[in-house]
């Protein structure tokens, strides 16, 4: 019996040291991540190799396991950027990217863990000084800000291509001009709007007075030609069937045919 407390102190230490080196034998890799492995004795990060997925993993306790992010991330950048002109423009723009799973050794043993802001933040800023640097802030504000982050992509695409990093998407959140310049390009948009106004109003009222136009030239054609084709025989037969109509009417009438000028008939009495 006093044996056993100098045993049981041996065999607790025995135990903890156990369960120690399980500890830290052991990763769990979550869902949406990718581990690199660190092996201490055996040449270092492991490049020649997929990264370990996810899941549960036994590792040699003097290694070690850097877990990344591999799904799609995204990271936003504010920055303040000169226009052609060299007015100041801040620029807020955000950035889809999402590292290489195969290529994760190399990009953590290149760049580590911090690659976000050592290579794709700087990639950003550069390439949105660039662009941003061939357009006028009415450019800037108005029609180019399609082709403004497009640019912008391309330009980050071909430097971060070799970084083991994929771009996904580039997107231009906000343009942000100087106020009194704002102001400036929000009048002349302004007047430009009323201005082609202006101009619709005239082309409808113009084609409006044409219609009119074309109509009455119409009338007058058809009045010309109807006059012409009028002869003395045509309006007699006109008069004699006006006054077959007329003697069917119940009214009481004198008619005389023949009475009036040209031979028209003559309505002398009508109650």
């Amino acid at each position: 019996m006093d044996k056993l407390p100098k045993i049981a102190l041996p065999a607790i230490f025995i135990f903890i040291v156990i369960i120690i080196a399980i500890s830290k034998s052991t990763v769990t890799i979550d869902s949406g991540q990718a581990g690199v492995l660190y092996k201490t004795f055996g040449g270092g990060v492991v490049t020649d190799e997929p990264p370990m997925g996810e899941g549960f993993h036994l590792v040699a306790p003097w290694n070690r396991v850097t877990v990344y992010e591999v799904r799609q991330q995204e990271v936003l950048e504010k920055m303040n950027v000169l226009s052609s002109n060299g007015l100041d423009i801040k620029l807020e723009a955000s950035a889809w990217f999402e590292p290489i799973r195969n290529d994760l050794g190399k990009l953590h043993q290149e760049k580590g863990e911090d690659y976000i802001s050592r290579v794709l933040l700087p990639t950003i800023r550069s390439a949105a000084r660039s662009v941003v640097g061939r357009y006028t802030p009415e450019q800037l504000y108005s029609s180019k800000r399609d082709a403004i982050q497009q640019e912008i992509f391309d330009e980050t695409q071909k430097i971060v291509s070799g970084q083991y990093i994929q771009l996904n998407e580039i997107l231009v959140r906000d343009v942000t001009l100087p106020p009194t310049i704002k102001d400036a390009i929000e009048r002349k948009l302004k007047q430009e709007q009323e201005s082609l106004e202006y101009e619709f109003r005239l082309v409808t009222a113009k084609k409006e007075a044409e219609k009119v136009t074309i109509e009455a030239q119409g009338k007058a054609d058809a009045n010309r030609i109807l006059s012409a084709s009028l002869t003395d025989k045509i309006l007699q037969d006109k008069g004699i069937d006006a006054t077959l109509k007329l003697s069917e009417s119940p009214n009481s009438k004198v008619i005389v045919v023949g009475g009036g000028d040209s031979g028209l008939p003559l309505i002398l009495g009508n109650n």
